[in-house]
Formats: structure tokens, sequence, C-alpha cells
């Protein structure tokens, strides 16, 4: 309890054994049980889900599934039901047995730090490193995982710390802790650490019903359903883990009435969640497989306690992967779009993620090799790996869609792309969730390769699709938004292969004078150089790439500083690339700058071999303009319609 110590060593370690005192040689003697089953960790964007922003509360938007079914049997009279713990992902991997013993947590990057006075008593308030996702997770009660497995496995000290802990937060965040947002947030995963430590008692104890003195759990997780009722999330990441939570405390206490509504709230959330082409409405890919893996988490319980999820949900879940599949670049990673991390696809079996995740080793190849979703996402490659290695085709990913929401950013038009067995255009990543100057950069339209408008405020605009056409080596896109008061822009790409290379046309019109500002952000490793108003090259020393970038004038001449490069840059913030949440590295941007109120920016972004140039001339052919190049050896011609249309000549 804060503030004041609520209970001796001695009189909670009776309470954790029911009310019995056990002398700590007694502990040693005990016989080691089997200990409780733990689902594996889920593949969880990163280690912070916690925007101190607020709660989001996403309202189920499409037709509710309708073949979800209530409990087909009850669980058992004595409560233990069929609800496996689901685990701590990752939580409580630095957090020890002898570290809970002295009340002592850690998370993240930071120095371990005593939250309590090494008997149990913990001050819930306490956030030394003033992180959100810190605080949120010392109150999601996960950092307990190795003192509740000890506990489970006859380690009764443990079991004693675990329990006087867990009673110490119930007992200083009374019902409804809402107030709090870190206990609000974390409620759904501590819902599910006590029914771990339920599971851990009874495995612990030898027991098949919940000893009395540990009434005060049971009543705490009423309480928990009685909170995840009042504060549904909706259709999301958060409203799934916390209608599986309560499922969970349905099967074990047999409250139909918590399993009923937690099933109604999984039917209504899934085909808002995952629509009808598989894409998420979280605007991210880390969080696209993290749902994934969530929603076969929802189908396993609901099966373990006696329900019939349907088929709805696995037919989602077929679709998202094959969205995650085509969402996987050359190098196995899933391309790094809003709140992600640099993260791996999982390879998972009877999936094409099998192949995309195995980098072409196993399973069978994805039919599709483009794909674009009404969610705002465009991916697409030059193929699965059966004419060159997995890692040597080329991928990109362009974002559109609606505006930025949950877990998106500002990255509308933005393109990243990888190219001869490395990245070539990257997002500059995910910052974590501490409401700070990183995040807000991070987020934004200079940490992604669009043009910008760094004049305007940003409207976080919804952008349109507008045209389409696909060959067999080449692909175009155009999209247009308005990405500020009296602005209007239209981006035209153009993917070829072989020559491998990506061709960008920016145009944008405003009302009064604006800058513009086409931005390339080059990965960290590489080295960019400025050669003239048109050219730049990034590089690697060493390596057997280097990427070409280059402007050509059309129908606008290029000014002094056409071309700048932003590296590690501060004030204002620029240059930089967040693989995880805990790594910030300097990474080259180039800047195609403009300025009036128009811009016409073509972008030819081309990777070549090391000591391999590019050469090119332009010419009219009629209204079309048409551009002559040769890359790293290869002749490749393209056309600007009048319309603003881009394709391949030859």
């Amino acid at each position: 309890m804060t503030g004041r110590l609520a209970m001796g060593a001695t009189v909670g370690f009776a309470l954790a054994l029911g009310g019995l005192v056990v002398a700590p040689a007694e502990i040693q003697a005990a016989p080691p049980r089997p200990g409780i089953a733990v689902l594996p960790d889920l593949p969880e964007p990163g280690v912070a889900q916690f925007d101190p922003a607020g709660s989001n509360v996403v309202p189920a938007v499409a037709a509710a599934a309708t073949d979800l079914r209530k409990s087909s049997r009850k669980t058992t009279a004595a409560g233990t039901g069929t609800y496996t713990c689901s685990g701590f992902s990752t939580v409580d991997d630095a957090t020890t047995v002898a570290m809970l013993q002295a009340d002592t947590y850690a998370w993240g990057p930071y120095a371990a730090y005593r939250v309590g006075n090494g008997s149990g008593n913990v001050n819930w308030r306490v956030n030394p490193y003033k992180n959100p996702s810190w605080y949120m997770w010392l109150h999601s009660l996960r950092w307990l995982g190795q003192g509740i497995l000890a506990g489970s496995q006859g380690d009764l000290a443990a079991l004693n710390r675990v329990t006087a802990i867990t009673r110490d937060w119930v007992t200083d965040n009374p019902y409804s802790w809402k107030g709090d947002i870190g206990a609000y947030e974390s409620t759904m995963h501590r819902t599910n650490v006590l029914l771990c430590v339920r599971a851990a008692i009874l495995a612990g104890l030898g027991a098949d019903a919940l000893p009395a003195a540990y009434g005060w759990l049971d009543v705490a997780l009423v309480n928990h359903a009685r909170f995840l009722i009042a504060n549904w999330s909706g259709a999301w990441n958060h409203g799934t883990d916390e209608s599986i939570a309560l499922f969970g405390v349905g099967c074990t206490l047999n409250r139909e009435d918590y399993k009923t509504t937690a099933q109604n709230r999984l039917a209504s959330g899934i085909t808002t969640a995952i629509d009808a082409q598989g894409s998420t409405n979280e605007q991210s890919t880390a969080y696209a497989q993290f749902n994934y893996s969530l929603w076969g988490r929802a189908v396993a319980a609901l099966e373990a306690c006696g329900a019939d999820p349907g088929t709805t949900i696995d037919e989602r879940r077929e679709l998202l992967a094959g969205w995650l599949a085509l969402a996987t670049n050359s190098l196995g990673k899933l391309h790094q779009l809003g709140d992600s991390e640099v993260v791996s696809t999982s390879p998972i079996t009877g999936t094409p993620l099998h192949y995309a995740g195995s980098n072409g080793v196993e399973g069978l190849a994805p039919e599709r090799r483009i794909g674009t979703f009404d969610a705002g996402f465009v991916f697409g490659r030059t193929g699965w790996g059966q004419t060159r290695p997995f890692r040597q085709e080329s991928t990109y990913s362009i974002r559109y869609g609606p505006s930025r929401a949950l877990h998106g950013h500002s990255d509308h038009t933005a393109i990243t792309y990888t190219s001869r067995g490395r990245d070539i255009l990257i997002d500059a990543g995910h910052a974590g969730y501490q409401p700070d100057v990183w995040r807000t950069w991070a987020k934004s339209q200079y940490a992604a390769s669009s043009m910008t408008t760094p004049l305007a405020a940003e409207t976080y605009p919804a952008t349109k699709l507008t045209r389409k056409a696909f060959t067999p080596t080449s692909e175009f896109y155009e999209f247009a938004d308005s990405p500020g008061a009296g602005i209007s822009r239209n981006r035209a790409v153009l993917v070829l292969k072989d020559p491998d290379l990506i061709v960008s046309l920016d145009r944008a019109s405003a009302k009064a004078p604006q800058q513009f500002q086409t931005l390339w952000h080059l990965p960290s490793d590489q080295r960019a150089t400025v050669y003239s108003r048109t050219t730049a090259i990034g590089a690697k020393a060493g390596d057997d790439t280097r990427t070409i970038l280059f402007q050509v004038p059309y129908r606008q001449a290029l000014p002094a500083g056409a071309i700048l490069v932003k590296q590690g840059q501060t004030k204002p913030i620029q240059g930089w690339h967040y693989p995880n949440i805990f790594t910030r590295t300097p990474a080259p941007t180039l800047m195609f700058a403009r300025s009036g109120t128009s811009a016409s920016i073509l972008s030819v972004i081309a990777p070549v071999p090391a000591t391999g140039s590019v050469q090119y001339k332009g010419r009219w052919s009629g209204t079309t303009y048409i551009v002559d190049l040769v890359a790293g050896g290869k002749k490749v011609s393209f056309g600007i319609t009048a319309g603003g249309a881009l394709y391949r000549v030859n």
C-alpha cells in the first residue's frame, strides 16, 4: 500500500499460504511442482503500447460477425476453467525472482528501480524515468512473471511475494481506477496477470479450489471484469485484448454473462479491426502482425472454454496473412510503417507468411506480388525469388487512404524501398510513446519520404489513389490530396523492373507562397553527398551498392540549393532513424527544395552497383516528355503524359 505498511513480512507470508505460517527451511524443502501452462509471447510491437495522450475508443463500423456462439459447456465447479495464463510478453524478462523479493522492477533500457519497501508494499505512483510506458507496465503487473512461474512450481517464498504485491495493488487502487491513466490502460494486461496468479496459487499449493485467504483475488477479478465491461476500447487491438481477458474471467469464475459480453464484442470488433481486404485499421505494419496473432489467441481462448468461434475470425486472419506477406520486404522484414519498429515477418506455417517470413526457403510463394488496399497501403515487389535470390528482389510500399489514426503517422504518399539486398528508402521509424519532440517528429510528414509543405499546418489529409496501371515490368500509381489549407498535392510514382528503380513526380500548387520539400530518407549506414543541383549519392564504404538520386528539370528550373542534405539535425529535427523505440541513429535525408506557389519535382531513385552510374537525357515527343536513362549499364525510357501519367516506354 502506498505511503504505509499494510502488513509485515510475516503477516503477508501467512496470508499467501492460506493462513499457515511456514518457516523458511520448510519452504526450501517444499517439493517442486509442474507449474502452470503459459502461452507463448505474441509478437507485440516493441515493448511499449501506451500513448498517454488518452485512451482511444474505436467504434465498430462494419456489420458484426454472426457466427460466434455461446459456450456449449461451463467451466468446472472448482472455477479453474480452461483459460490458460497468457504470459507476460517479455515485460518480466529483466525482473528476477530475487529482485521481486526486494520489490525491484526493471523494464526496457532503464536501470532497475526499487518500487517498494522490501515487504511487498509498492509505491504505485512512482515514475522515476518519467516514461509513460514504464509506468503503465508497472501497473500491468506483468513484471511479476518470473515470480508467478516460480510460485506455481512450489517456490512458496516467490508465491508469497507475488501475492503480496498483487494484493497491494488491489488495495491501493480501488475500483474504479480510471483516474490514473497508467492503471487504466493496463487493465486488460493486469486482468490476465491476476488470472495467472490465481492459477499459480492453485498449482503452487496443490489446491483444487482457491483457499479462503485469497478471496480478495476473486473480488479483484470481478472488479476488473466490471471495469472492462464499462470501458470497452472498441474495434482495435486494445478492445480485442480486453474482450479476451473478460472472457478469461468468465471462463475462470463460471460467469456466463462475462463470456457472452466478451463474445458479442469480439463478434462486433473483428469485421472492423480486419476489413474485407485483410487490412487492419491501425495503420501500422507491426500492429497488423500483432493483430494476426491476437485474433488467433481469441479463437484458442473461445475453443478452450467450450465456445464456438465460428469462421469469420479465421477468414479475416487468412486475408490478413496475405496482406502481411505482401507487406514483407526483400530483407524478410515488414516495411516500417506507422508505430512499427524494424521487425521480422513471422514465418507462420500454412500461410503465405511461411514463405515470406522464411526468405523464400520454406512454404509456397504467394500468388500476388502487388497489392493495393483501400485502407491506404500499396505493396509491390519485382518477384518472390523464383528468378533471382529472394533478397535481390526489389520491394516497395506507398501510403495513402484515410486520415491518420491510432498507430498511423502523417506519411501519406510516402515510399519505402529495398533493392539489391539492402534498404534504399526508409521511414524514420517509431520513437516510442513519450510525449516529446522526438515522437512528434517521428509521426510527422518530415519523417517520411514524401513532399512536405513546412509553412502550412498539418491537416492529416485523406489521400486518394486516383490512377494505377500495371505491366510485367512496371507499376504506375497516382495520388492526390490537400496537405494544408489552400494547397493541392499530387504524386505520380512509376516503379520499374530491370533496371530496378523508382520515378516520382511531385506536383503542388498553393494560394499563398509556400516551401515545397520532397524528402528522401536514406538508411543510417549510408553517407549522402551532393554533387550538383540535380544529383546526390547515398553510399556505404565497402558496400556493393550505392543509390543515385537525382531530379530532372521538368516544367520548372532547378534553383540554387535545389538539393540539401540533413543528417543528425536537432533544430529543427531532421535526419534520424529509429530502428526501435530505444535507438536513434543519424541518417541522411535528402531534400529536393522549391518555393513559390507551385512546384514540379521529378525524382529518380536508382540503386546501382558501387561502381555504377546513371546517365539521362530528356526530350519532348509532342505533348509527352520522354526521359532516356542508362542505369547501371541498363537502358530504359519513361514518359510523362500531358496529364501527368508516368509510363515505361521500353
